[in-house]
């Protein structure tokens, strides 16, 4: 394989318009203020929506709470940390 050439992970996720009960509770948590759509970070989690209800908490506390980082350094962690491991999200 070229090294350039990475494979794409495929994750069954279900879809926001068939999400029922818990999982459609934490998809209402997770969706963007403004539109509503659940980023597919946290889709990903559909079939364990325990563990998107964690993401979220842990994302929201890395990036939100008391820290001695400003918000922009922890965004610029994060572009960082995503451009060394070539993350294209």
């Amino acid at each position: 394989m070229d090294p350039t050439e990475r494979p794409i992970a495929w994750i069954e996720s279900i879809p926001e318009a068939e999400a029922r009960g818990e999982l459609k509770r934490a998809y209402q948590r997770a969706g963007d203020p403004k539109s509503g759509q659940v980023d597919h970070i946290m889709r990903i989690h559909s079939l364990n929506p325990a563990s998107l209800i964690d993401h979220l908490h842990l994302y929201k506390t890395l990036m939100y709470a008391e820290s001695p980082l400003t918000r922009v350094q922890r965004e610029m962690i994060g572009v960082v940390v995503s451009a060394i491991n070539r993350c294209e999200y």
